[in-house]
């Protein structure tokens, strides 16, 4: 039995070369994007934010700052690579402050019953448990009025997404199906993205019905992998941001004969 993650299944599809890298050969690189750190540390200041509350305790956003700050300065590494040169560090920083003071000014007092933060599930897409994966919410909220559940989930890229992307999305819809094995397949299951870059929510759902099928999709994608023998690159605009440009083959091809392009 393998246990996937929704992340997995994903850098298959993007390119499989990162996926054997990553997962089969299992080599860790020390390459790390400004955005995904910028990521990391909004989150853990937003973990510990719901934490606070769940303990009755209301930080001020100037507390939230600082948490912020102290957390990027203890984690910061000189080798985080930044992609767009026209931005330097501040700018990225910077950027964090602004989300978490328009999260903080539009959702206080952060009174909507969250039950957890970083909530870890595991999912069994079938009855035999062959095939299992796992994920970890960044927000479960129990809405009590409505009795419906929420899957909370934080975005800080500048893009919004397209209706169609949202309708499609594959990792709340996986995690919603954990929950309703949790609480009950009646219950009605919110996914709800906060593209904080944009200070914007959008919410989606599910029928059982689509979540059926999306098991049987995600397990026809893990035999596929489970079957696949060649792992060619596969490139893209999202090799800039790869931790494993520097050993890719596309990027480190001879230069051709003459007469043809050098990469």
């Amino acid at each position: 039995m393998k246990i996937y993650s929704h992340s997995r299944l994903s850098t298959f599809e993007q390119c499989r070369l990162k996926f054997k890298y990553k997962y089969l050969d299992k080599i860790i690189t020390k390459e790390k994007s400004i955005e995904s750190f910028l990521g990391k540390i909004v989150h853990s200041t937003l973990e510990w934010l719901y934490n606070q509350v769940k303990e009755n305790k209301i930080p001020s956003i100037d507390e939230v700052v600082t948490y912020y700050s102290n957390n990027w300065e203890e984690n910061y590494e000189s080798t985080i690579k930044i992609v767009k040169k026209e931005f330097i560090i501040k700018d990225y920083f910077n950027k964090g402050i602004q989300f978490l003071l328009n999260y903080y000014t539009k959702h206080k007092p952060f009174n909507d019953n969250t039950l957890e933060v970083e909530k870890r599930i595991m999912i069994n897409l079938d009855e035999k448990g062959e095939y299992k994966i796992q994920g970890f919410i960044d927000r479960l909220v129990h809405n009590l009025e409505k009795d419906e559940f929420e899957i909370h989930d934080y975005k800080t890229g500048n893009s919004l997404p397209t209706k169609e992307k949202i309708e499609n999305d594959r990792q709340l819809a996986l995690y919603s199906i954990a929950i309703k094995e949790l609480f009950g397949e009646d219950k009605e299951v919110l996914l709800i993205w906060h593209y904080l870059a944009h200070n914007q929510k959008i919410i989606s759902k599910r029928t059982n019905e689509q979540l059926q099928q999306l098991k049987k999709e995600i397990i026809g994608l893990i035999k596929e992998i489970e079957s696949t023998t060649e792992f060619p690159p596969k490139k893209s605009i999202l090799c800039n941001w790869c931790e494993y440009k520097s050993m890719c083959s596309e990027f480190n091809k001879k230069p051709k004969e003459k007469g043809l392009d050098i990469w």
